[in-house]
């Protein structure tokens, strides 16, 4: 049984999520920067190589099993993009980088374009250790529309402009508690917490 797992990510806002998702199994989840354990190098072209990246760095530098995410947003007129690049999309040559800065970006990039579609990915990895042969992968797609406006004061990254026509409003807008349970990080944890379980890992 599990009963604390590193988090392979520094992103307050992803920590938020995943606490509110594994807190009701009784799991203690260590942000690696409270370890001192730096960020992991994204060199991969998938959401899923950079994830297994990023859970293997967390658990070969805590001794933890570790659960990692690559996320990010494709937008169907950019080809995918900005994608396995979306938290670095508007990444200054000094390496700052901001949600504000990216979704200026974005918006200004579709201003001429009519096609909005977009989804959000979010793969998630566990390992039980470094050289876990038999990593526990799930993955999940949110689909919506990218907006010129921003709405909303919740999530973070491009929820302002992310519109979901199925709620009428935009994931900023949405409650916290309903975000975890649809989104596509929220799916992809469903789907991961079924395969720990079956794995006698959590709780049943």
């Amino acid at each position: 049984m599990l009963n604390s797992i590193v988090l392979a990510s520094g992103n307050p806002g992803k920590l938020k999520e995943f606490n509110a998702l594994l807190e009701p199994l009784g799991l203690t989840v260590i942000p690696q920067a409270s370890l001192n354990i730096s960020e992991a190098p994204e060199p991969h072209p998938t959401f899923i190589e950079n994830a297994l990246a990023k859970a293997r760095h967390a658990s070969a530098h805590s001794g933890l099993p570790a659960l990692a995410d690559d996320s990010g947003l494709c937008v169907r007129a950019l080809n995918g993009a900005p994608g396995i690049f979306s938290a670095r999309y508007a990444q200054t040559e000094q390496g700052i980088r901001s949600d504000l800065a990216n979704n200026e970006k974005l918006v200004h990039t579709l201003h001429h374009v009519s096609d909005r579609c977009a989804w959000y990915v979010a793969v998630v990895v566990f390992l039980t250790h470094p050289d876990d042969p038999q990593p526990l992968i799930a993955e999940a797609n949110w689909f919506g529309e990218i907006v010129d406006l921003p709405s909303g004061s919740n999530g973070f990254g491009y929820d302002p402009h992310f519109f979901i026509s199925e709620y009428g409003c935009t994931v900023a807008q949405l409650d916290p508690v309903l975000k975890n349970a649809v989104s596509h990080r929220g799916q992809a944890m469903k789907i991961l917490l079924s395969k720990l379980k079956e794995k006698g890992l959590t709780p049943a």
